[in-house]
């Protein structure tokens, strides 16, 4: 799975950042910063499988931390996702993408994603240019950011933002040329994230 330099993973990771300037009682006073709950966001992928349908796949393990400082807007974006946690709902594909021909898990156990150029629209994030690391290789992304939400936290009662995002890559531009173009070259990713304020 890679990504197009033009609209890469839509990490939603940043759209979590985007509500807080928009949300009632979520106001923004210079920078803040947020922990993704990792037990409440989730990537997921969709990727054309011998042009008959469509497989699709999550990972179950991401972490990161994100910066917004809305009233400048700046801001800071860091994201990793656990390869190995890749799930498709059968086993032994999940253990063949692991495998060294697709992502490589002993070698390359995480991709991550960082961002410092944020782009806002009347005070909400709206757009995330950074770089993405996969199999060792590191190339630039943007991710669109789409719908988010901010509040407290109904059980917590905690600050906390949520948001999807999604975006489409090339995964050969990372090297990840198995059965391309059999098994399709294009993974279209969405991602539901979740993250709490840092006191």
């Amino acid at each position: 799975m890679a990504i197009y330099n033009q609209s890469p993973w839509r990490l939603a990771l940043t759209l979590i950042v985007a509500g807080m300037s928009t949300m009632p009682g979520i106001a923004l006073a210079g920078a803040v910063s947020y922990v993704v709950d990792s037990k409440h966001t989730y990537a997921s992928f969709e990727i054309n499988h011998l042009g008959l349908s469509t497989a699709r796949g999550t990972f179950d393990r991401t972490s990161g931390t994100i910066t917004l400082d809305a009233e400048n807007g700046t801001g800071e974006i860091r994201i990793t996702i656990d390869t190995a946690s890749i799930d498709t709902g059968l086993a032994k594909r999940d253990e063949h993408l692991r495998a060294t021909e697709f992502f490589n898990v002993d070698t390359y156990p995480n991709m991550t994603f960082t961002a410092r150029e944020l782009e806002f629209d009347a005070g909400r994030l709206v757009k995330a240019d950074g770089q993405l690391t996969l199999l060792g290789r590191t190339l630039p992304v943007s991710l669109r950011i789409g719908h988010f939400a901010c509040g407290e936290h109904p059980i917590h009662k905690k600050p906390v933002c949520g948001a999807d995002a999604e975006t489409r890559i090339r995964r050969s531009e990372w090297g990840m040329t198995k059965y391309v173009p059999i098994i399709g070259d294009e993974v279209t990713i969405n991602i539901g994230v979740e993250a709490f304020r840092v006191p």
